[in-house]
């Protein structure tokens, strides 16, 4: 059910991430952002570090996930995944889907070593943090992020 994504699931995962009115990334299916989404893609397909998976049911992408591996001097050299962008179709919510991804990406860390798996979670997402902690997740660390304006290119 689940496997690494391909360029031809783009497409899904694109809307899949439209329909998403509470994490406000700002994705759209508009066809003038499709360039930013190609290199993205690319990028993550191109980096040893990240993963990105896709839950497919009837030949249909129902979920995602990325998944990145870093690197840490903190807790000795410590491995960890850090688990982003999960997402699963509004109509295929509370059919053990998303606990099989993450259950997924788990086996994936543990394959490879990895001492320390963490993730983000919208603040706006009681439920979702309930999820996580069923799988045995625990609220350790409180999220900040910072947005930046991107650099200007020097004339």
């Amino acid at each position: 059910m689940f496997r690494q994504a391909v360029r031809k699931d783009l497409p899904a995962l694109v809307e899949l991430f439209a329909d998403d009115s509470i994490g406000g990334h700002g994705d759209t299916t508009d066809p003038a952002a499709l360039p930013l989404y190609e290199s993205a893609f690319a990028a993550i397909q191109a980096s040893p570090n990240d993963l990105l998976f896709v839950g497919v049911l009837k030949d249909e992408i129902v979920a995602t996930a990325q998944v990145t591996f870093i690197t840490s001097l903190t807790g000795r050299g410590t491995r960890r995944m850090a688990i982003e962008a999960v997402q699963t179709r509004a109509d295929m919510r509370s059919r053990g889907i998303g606990a099989r991804l993450i259950n997924h990406c788990l086996d994936v860390a543990r394959e490879r070593g990895i001492a320390l798996v963490q993730l983000t979670s919208n603040a706006k997402r009681p439920d979702a943090h309930r999820f996580y902690e069923r799988l045995g997740f625990e609220k350790t660390h409180a999220g900040f992020k910072l947005r930046l304006e991107p650099a200007r290119a020097s004339t």
